[in-house]
């Protein structure tokens, strides 16, 4: 039977897309385990999700490098084997001619060529086109571009009329992560933003989404030092533990760190990264947070985290852990996961933001918190709902 649900990427060419598509590949063609894979774990698996095998992948990017070469990169990285980059290589050139060129430059200035409503138009025949084509049910977009800066709110971004006007009118108020989301839910498409680029989130953008009817995850994927973070802190706080500071201090390679380099776009991760801690520990905690880029690193990242508590009698005590991981492998099974989910959401006629897939996120958007059990409850309660939606 032939796929029926699309996965589209923006940034198609970049590390974590590529990974995810080299493993949806791999596991199709059952080379590889399915180790962290949330989604083929039986409460996760009740809601009926559709398969790996049943994703159709394509996706926008302004890279040049194709995605063969780009899996070879990676496998010379270290990422995952070079005998599986060439066992899927024929299918990674399938989806590498899916590839179409995307919008590069962020607002104020908008696109490089034409207007940011020609962009919209290209990028919605694009999606279209590909969903068409390739008779599918739906489009899941999924944004695993490079980060990008923050954004000053405008009356543009605020409010989804005032947008309508500035775009018709020539202007160029969207950054790129949001000119994609826009052209998405303009096409009929849910969007998952797993970055913490403001895609979807600007308030403009969630009025589109519920007038559309159209559901959306984000933001900002948990995987790394904040996934051990939103496990751990609520130890603390259940215990009783006095915590007086917590440092943290992440080196990074790759594109991401690269583009983090930039004081500015830094802001944007160290934002959605420091967001859960209060409210975890009930109370503000101080301590610096810290992204530095190192080139040697490549896709790898290493955090280092020194955690200072009071407990019983006001005695001081210490924990220090380090994450060291690999962010493309860490990142891919999720991504694969929140478009099969967010494709069954669409199924099953949801809209909005996708609170219950705030599991997946360090900036989860909707009615979640920050609590890693906690959300666990409530993707596994949203599955349990959707396995009785027919």
């Amino acid at each position: 039977m032939a796929p029926k649900t699309g996965l589209w990427f923006i940034g198609a060419r970049g590390s974590v897309a590529t990974t995810a598509t080299v493993g949806a590949l791999a596991l199709t063609a059952g080379l590889t385990r399915r180790t962290g894979c949330v989604t083929d774990l039986p409460e996760v698996a009740v809601a009926r999700p559709p398969g790996v095998a049943d994703l159709l992948i394509g996706g926008h990017d302004v890279a040049g490098d194709s995605l063969p070469k780009r899996a070879e990169a990676l496998a010379d990285g270290g990422v995952f084997g070079i005998e599986l980059a060439r066992a899927v290589h024929d299918g990674l050139t399938r989806v590498d001619a899916r590839i179409r060129h995307g919008v590069a430059s962020t607002a104020p200035h908008g696109p490089s060529e034409g207007t940011q409503r020609e962009a919209v138009e290209q990028i919605s025949r694009d999606l279209a086109g590909f969903r068409a084509a390739h008779a599918l049910d739906r489009v899941i977009v999924v944004d695993v571009a490079t980060t990008e800066p923050p954004v000053a709110m405008t009356p543009e971004l605020s409010d989804l009329d005032t947008l309508e006007r500035a775009l018709a009118a020539g202007e160029s108020p969207l950054p790129a992560s949001s000119l994609y989301a826009y052209a998405a839910f303009r096409a009929g498409c849910p969007v998952v933003a797993f970055t913490p680029s403001p895609g979807p989130r600007l308030p403009a953008l969630a009025q589109l989404a519920e007038r559309v009817g159209l559901p959306w995850a984000g933001s900002d994927g948990k995987t790394g030092e904040t996934l051990v973070k939103s496990a751990l802190a609520p130890m603390f706080a259940t215990r009783a533990l006095r915590v007086r500071s917590w440092a943290s201090y992440n080196l990074l390679g790759g594109g991401d760190g690269r583009a983090l380099a930039d004081p500015v776009t830094a802001t944007s991760k160290t934002e959605t990264k420091g967001k859960g801690l209060t409210e975890l520990l009930g109370e503000p905690v101080d301590g610096p947070l810290h992204i530095d880029y190192v080139e040697d690193l490549g896709d790898w990242k290493t955090a280092w985290d020194m955690v200072s508590f009071e407990g019983f009698l006001g005695t001081k005590m210490s924990m220090q852990f380090t994450w060291q991981g690999c962010d493309s492998a860490l990142a891919a099974p999720l991504v694969l996961d929140l478009a099969r989910l967010v494709a069954r959401a669409h199924q099953a006629g949801e809209s909005g933001p996708l609170g219950a897939l705030g599991f997946f996120f360090k900036d989860p958007a909707g009615d979640s918190g920050h609590d890693l059990a906690g959300q666990w409850r409530a993707l596994t309660e949203w599955c349990e709902r959707l396995a009785g939606d027919r």
